[in-house]
């Protein structure tokens, strides 16, 4: 089993793969590591902006309400346009390995 330094160094390696102009779900990077949801969120509202956070999103396609006004500018200068602070995830889904 991995130690809780190893996933969290995995959460981050995994949002650094979604290429610009793209996003994934909490649920997608937690699929990819091999850990919950709930620990990719907490891996990185604790990763003090040290990785590209804004490109993940919750399985609705909606950003958490917290951080809609800043992830959406980040994502508009990504390229990816959100419309109530929720992205168009049949357009703009990451593949992730």
């Amino acid at each position: 089993m991995a130690s809780m330094a190893e996933l969290a160094d995995s959460i981050l390696l995994a949002t650094e793969a979604i290429p610009t102009g793209q996003v994934s779900t909490y649920g997608d990077i937690a699929k990819v590591v091999g850990c919950g949801p709930r620990l990719v969120a907490r891996v990185l509202a604790g990763s003090g902006g040290e990785t590209c956070w804004w490109r993940v999103v919750r399985a609705d396609g909606t950003i958490a309400p917290h951080l809609v006004a800043e992830g959406s500018r980040r994502l508009a200068a990504d390229g990816v346009p959100t419309r109530s602070g929720r992205v168009d995830l049949t357009r703009f889904r990451a593949v992730l390995d």
